[in-house]
């Protein structure tokens, strides 16, 4: 062979060599290897109601657990970060069944149907994630396609959004904030009540929310007939139907309809022996109490001075301005003793408690955003001591929250800290099972395994809004 053939040989090999190293993915292009983080030493509640595991281990393989138990005996892999928790409690991240998105801006405690935008409803979700929520449902009075929309998203730093898009109520029956009445659909007939249902089917709500409360008398109701023939429509579809409720008499008669629902307690009377066999006959159904948040008497109660218990929870300041909190205050200062008082606060924690104690499903949901008084968080920590004030145990309130939420709204991969679930959980500063207000003492949030950046939206949100009102 020729010095020329060699060297043309050459020539062509180094070019397949380069056509082949061009053809080939680049290192930085190919896909990495799955992040792999142990946690270590906190004493973890695990949201299934079994007695926590102290001195904890559990892994996190990108977005999910992969392993869980005590320190010692998981097996970790090698090159995996780990992240020290000693005398740190971990719990899931928490879901709110019910709240009401879009309409409250939390910069300054107005309502108005303008605040309904992207903007404020992602500001919400991010408020949910700050506080340690992994997922919330808008109960009944969300407008439009864009909840549709964002539901099927993933937002960094956000709580994941669940929506039973508009409710159904008799006109002027339905919220009781102006903002929002009249956002439901609007029935007096039962062929009105199938066809509001039938124009919601296509965009799958989660639930087919209806309002059945005359407001303490001053407002028309839905009648059985109505919310009968919503209730078939929706099981027809597919669909379960969840009430708003107020009267006894009410909830039985949903119950006798097939609501698998109710998002607040029976308030008028005790509940009696009928309607706790009704639900022994439908175990699958379920309540969000809406014991009233930081509206509670237990929380607005004085301490010596007429200030509220609330006023002084340093979460409080975290995310809401000083001076949307003291004109809140003054607002409270004005108002006559007795006004506005709400007459099912007499039965709702006593109703909870039996309820409980015959074995029926009770989650948590906060009613948040539902009017200028129910703030985006606080709200729903002090219903889990409104649910202890109900006979809970602290770990009752949190599988409420936790679990019990999740299989609710049927997000299977949230609600516990076991393998193969969504990572989501809180990093606590001291252990809810001794006092259930400790979960306000947030360290960390982490939602699907990535840490909630909370400095960087706790410093916005404590930026005064630039022409706020002084009302």
């Amino acid at each position: 062979m020729s010095r020329m053939t060699n060297v043309s040989s050459c020539v062509i090999a180094l070019a397949c060599a380069l056509t082949a190293s061009a053809c080939s993915p680049r290192p930085e292009a190919q896909a990495p290897p799955a992040s792999v983080t142990v946690f270590e030493g906190a004493r973890l509640i695990t949201g299934d109601g079994s007695p926590p595991i102290e001195n904890a281990a559990f892994i996190i393989e990108d977005t999910r657990f992969t392993r869980v138990g005590r320190n010692g005996d998981v097996e970790v892999p090698s090159g995996a970060a780990r992240v020290d928790l000693t005398g740190k409690t971990v719990m899931p991240a928490m879901i709110d069944v019910h709240s009401h998105l879009g309409f409250l801006d939390m910069s300054d405690s107005s309502m108005s149907k303008d605040h309904f935008t992207r903007e404020n409803l992602t500001d919400h979700l991010e408020r949910y994630a700050y506080h340690g929520f992994a997922a919330v449902c808008s109960f009944g009075t969300d407008m439009g396609d864009l909840p549709f929309q964002m539901r099927e998203e993933i937002i960094k730093n956000a709580a994941l959004y669940r929506t039973v898009g508009r409710g159904l109520a008799y006109p002027g029956s339905g919220p009781a904030d102006p903002s929002r009445n009249d956002v439901p659909y609007a029935v007096t007939t039962e062929e009105e009540a199938r066809a509001a249902v039938r124009d919601l089917a296509p965009s799958k709500p989660d639930f087919v929310k209806i309002w059945v409360d005359d407001r303490n008398g001053t407002r028309q109701k839905l009648t059985p007939p109505l919310f009968r023939a919503a209730a078939d429509e929706a099981r027809k579809l597919g669909f379960q139907s969840v009430a708003h409720v107020f009267d006894l008499a009410d909830a039985k008669e949903l119950l006798k309809a097939g609501v698998e629902g109710f998002t607040h307690m029976v308030r008028d009377q005790p509940v009696d022996e009928e309607f706790l066999r009704l639900l022994k006959e439908r175990p699958n159904v379920w309540f969000t109490p809406n014991l009233g948040g930081m509206n509670r008497e237990l929380q607005t109660g004085s301490n010596g001075s007429g200030r509220p218990r609330w006023a002084d929870e340093p979460m409080l300041y975290e995310t809401i301005t000083r001076d949307v909190v003291q004109r809140r205050l003054d607002r409270m200062a004005r108002t006559p003793a007795g006004t506005g008082a709400n007459p099912g606060r007499v039965w709702d924690l006593q109703n909870t408690e039996r309820l409980k104690n015959a074995g029926v499903r009770l989650v948590l949901g906060s009613d948040a955003a539902g009017d200028s008084n129910r703030w985006i968080g606080l709200t729903a920590h002090m219903e889990l001591e409104n649910f202890v004030a109900a006979g809970f145990t602290p770990s009752e309130a949190i599988v409420a929250a936790t679990r019990a939420a999740a299989e609710v709204l049927r997000l299977n991969q949230l609600g516990t800290v076991a393998a193969g679930k969504s990572a989501d959980f809180i990093v606590l500063d001291a252990n809810p099972l001794d006092d259930i207000a400790n979960t306000k003492r947030i360290a960390k949030v982490y939602l699907r395994g990535h840490e909630i950046d909370r400095a960087a939206l706790s410093a916005k949100w404590r930026q005064p809004k630039r022409g706020s009102s002084t009302q």
